[in-house]
């Protein structure tokens, strides 16, 4: 009987594998590169014992620890410091990885009927369920492998072989605890919108909960799944036991998935499902409030989380002050910005930080109307008397005011918390004015998604990668020295680095009139092709 339940799972793997013969590989090359390139640099910038203790001095304060998490910054070696700055940040990518493939082969397909097909054959109940799992464990494996031999490779002393394989192993056990939890909310939520957000709100509540926990009460830390990629210690002590907790709540989770997956029918979840009205809401008469009602779930969860996020960075701001105000080489290094407070000179790392997260539910919001087309669904919305103009400008309202509600509630978390610990206080017309200075940024990243929608919709998922390039030129451009051009390449680069510098006008604007041009270009791309069709 359990054979039975398995059935033609290794079969449905390598169709699986098949599926996603592009895009696994994709995500380990991005993750590969995008771990590989950090140690080289760091290398040639900080090849001395002198240089690599002052970027230590730098990366010792509360707001840096709740962002990467603790290192052991006493010997800051060019392992201890790659682990320290890219490990958790990493982590957490992966994470998101492990969701979008888990998702996608499980409550997506089941949404769209096409697990229903695949069990008319004779396979076992739990064999599609086994093979997007197995197809996890494989990318969990290379992503180990291929990250560790390849930080072993570059032949640099500190990457010794045991750390650059924990390394790859923290990786690749973050996958598959992740991927566990999205397979459990699989079976809970009956829509694939529902499994992606309340995966991720783990993944976030995780990060959260860890970056509050490791400034406070380290102890309490051990009780975030990616608190225990920081306790490995990568290059330092590298403790693999936290790997074994990983390990096994993964294992859990997949038990607890098959289990769950069993007992349910097909196309139902375990959260109940309220009931739909008699008659459709005027809102939902127009496709600006059928868009809404698509999105409100994914809104009002990245905005509580979003909220969350600017509160647990303003609530150490007040310990940012108390611990420099005893470092008298953080002190020599600040002095150089004039009239500034420490808090503010800290304020544009963490706004990089805050402001680019907020970039993506608006990007996500903007990207479901691509979604909606591949799944055939806007052609009977066209149908009617809607425009494609009509049918373009709902998402890119939503997109806009997504990313301004964002905006607006990491300010005030940020605000809010930082006011709350601090003596003299924190101005919210300063900490909002500073955020919204990056909302042109957002603006011109949006209008790319229309652009891609509007004349290549086929790579509108390139957005992404523009993202990411954005994140590491900002968030690690200072630490790699890089030229002021390669952060140019970004929306983000443009913006004046408030409260610290200046913020003028001139950049918003032009940045402003490019997001524009590029929403009227995709409009008209949009009109003259064809909508695609499954």
């Amino acid at each position: 009987m359990a054979k039975s339940l398995v059935t033609k799972t290794s079969h449905l793997s390598t169709f699986i594998l098949k599926l996603d013969r592009i895009r696994i590989p994709l995500w380990l090359l991005g993750l590969t590169l995008f771990t590989l390139i950090v140690p080289i640099a760091y290398d040639d910038l900080y090849g001395n014992d002198q240089e690599r203790a002052g970027i230590a001095e730098t990366m010792a304060n509360p707001a840096m620890t709740a962002m990467t998490g603790p290192a052991d910054l006493e010997n800051y070696t060019v392992g201890v410091m790659t682990a320290h700055a890219m490990l958790l940040m990493t982590a957490v990518v992966v994470g998101l990885m492990a969701i979008l493939i888990v998702t996608r082969h499980t409550r997506a397909d089941e949404e769209d009927g096409r697990i229903e097909l695949i069990r008319s054959l004779p396979v076992g109940r739990l064999s599609y369920l086994n093979a997007t799992l197995i197809v996890l464990v494989i990318t969990s494996v290379l992503l180990t492998f291929i990250i560790g031999f390849g930080l072993y490779a570059l032949g640099i002393e500190t990457l010794d072989l045991q750390g650059s394989l924990l390394y790859g192993a923290a990786l690749g056990g973050t996958c598959l605890f992740f991927g566990g939890v999205t397979a459990v909310f699989a079976q809970i939520s009956d829509s694939s919108r529902g499994t992606i957000g309340l995966s991720i709100a783990v993944l976030l509540i995780s990060y959260l909960f860890r970056a509050i926990t490791d400034v406070s009460n380290d102890t309490l830390s051990w009780l975030a799944p990616l608190g225990w990629v920081t306790k490995m210690e990568v290059y330092g002590e590298n403790n693999w036991w936290p790997l074994a907790l990983m390990i096994g709540g993964a294992i859990l989770l997949f038990i607890l998935a098959n289990y769950l997956n069993a007992i349910r029918d097909l196309e139902r979840g375990f959260l109940p499902t309220k009931g739909g009205k008699r008659f459709a809401s005027k809102l939902l008469l127009s496709p600006l409030g059928l868009a809404i009602r698509l999105q409100r779930t994914g809104i009002i969860a990245w905005a509580v989380g979003m909220f969350v996020l600017g509160a647990s960075y303003g609530s150490v701001l007040g310990d940012l002050e108390a611990f420099f105000g005893d470092n008298e080489m953080m002190k020599q290094i600040l002095a150089d910005i004039e009239g500034a407070s420490i808090v503010e000179q800290f304020l544009p790392m963490l706004m990089i930080v805050i402001t680019l997260l907020a970039t993506v539910p608006p990007i996500m919001a903007m990207n479901k109307l691509r979604g909606e087309e591949k799944k055939d669904r806007i052609d009977h919305i066209l149908g009617r008397a809607i425009s494609r103009n009509h049918l373009m400008g709902s998402y890119i309202v939503i997109a806009v005011i997504n990313g301004f509600l964002m905006f607006s509630l990491a300010a005030l978390g940020l605000w809010s918390a930082g006011d709350a610990v601090m003596e003299e206080g924190l101005s919210f017309s300063m900490i909002y004015g500073t955020m919204m200075s990056y909302f042109p940024a957002m603006l011109v990243m949006v209008a790319i998604c229309v652009f891609f929608i509007g004349f290549l919709p086929r790579l509108t998922s390139l957005i992404w990668l523009y993202f990411l390039y954005s994140f590491m030129t900002l968030y690690l451009g200072n630490m790699f020295q890089l030229s002021d051009w390669v952060g140019k390449l970004s929306p983000f680069g443009h913006i004046p680095q408030a409260p610290v510098e200046e913020v003028t006008f001139l950049p918003l604007i032009i940045l402003s009139l490019i997001a524009v041009l590029l929403m009227v270009v995709g409009f008209i791309g949009f009109n003259r092709r064809d909508i695609e069709t499954s």
